[in-house]
């Protein structure tokens, strides 16, 4: 069984990578059961998405400490839920900051090195992303999801290639955006 939680911010494309991950074990002929919580999404609150792979899941819910991964859009949503992370388990993390409005407003600042070292103390590994870096190269912010889920493949999804995943992003998105997204998946080295 694989656990992977995939949690950002409202419009970052999380649940789209969700589903990407879905149709993939689908397509690997692996069993997947899913959940996200999206209450929120449209005013910039949190995401998550539970990912369950593996023939004996029987809840879509992770339980806390049991996520192989998480893939995290953001760096405060990475360190708000890893506590879902089994010790040793791996972190694919966007090196963006986005302050919490409340934070913002009680003008509190977060450091990107202090929050990467407190996942470290529960990660056997964190792979932080320059996805600004890359999607100004593409062209385009509409494939940070696509640029993570490539991360996390890199870094080894058990059951899942990248086959699997190129046929997952034929099926679910837009034509249009397609070989975006292909490009996206090539190109999204560390």
């Amino acid at each position: 069984m694989t656990n992977i939680l995939v949690c950002g911010i409202g419009g970052q494309g999380t649940v789209l990578a969700a589903k990407l991950l879905d149709q993939a074990a689908i397509h690997a002929g692996l069993s997947v059961h899913s959940a996200e919580t999206i209450g929120m999404a449209q005013r910039g609150g949190s995401v998550t998405s539970h990912v369950r792979i593996g023939n004996d899941v029987y809840s879509p819910l992770i339980p806390f400490g049991s996520a192989d991964m998480i893939i995290a859009f953001e760096l405060c949503e990475a360190a708000r839920n890893i506590c879902y992370l089994k010790k040793g388990g791996t972190v694919v993390v966007n090196n963006k900051i986005i302050s919490p409005v409340t934070a913002v407003l009680a003008g509190k600042s977060f450091d990107e090195k202090t929050m990467i070292d407190y996942m470290k103390e529960t990660a056997g590994k964190v792979v932080a992303v320059d996805t600004d870096r890359i999607c100004s190269e593409l062209g385009s912010a509409k494939v940070v999801n696509t640029i993570l889920l490539g991360a996390a493949l890199r870094e080894g999804i058990a059951g899942i290639t990248k086959e699997d995943v190129v046929e997952a992003i034929r099926l679910s998105v837009k034509p249009k955006f397609v070989e975006l997204n292909l490009r996206a998946l090539e190109v999204s080295k560390i």
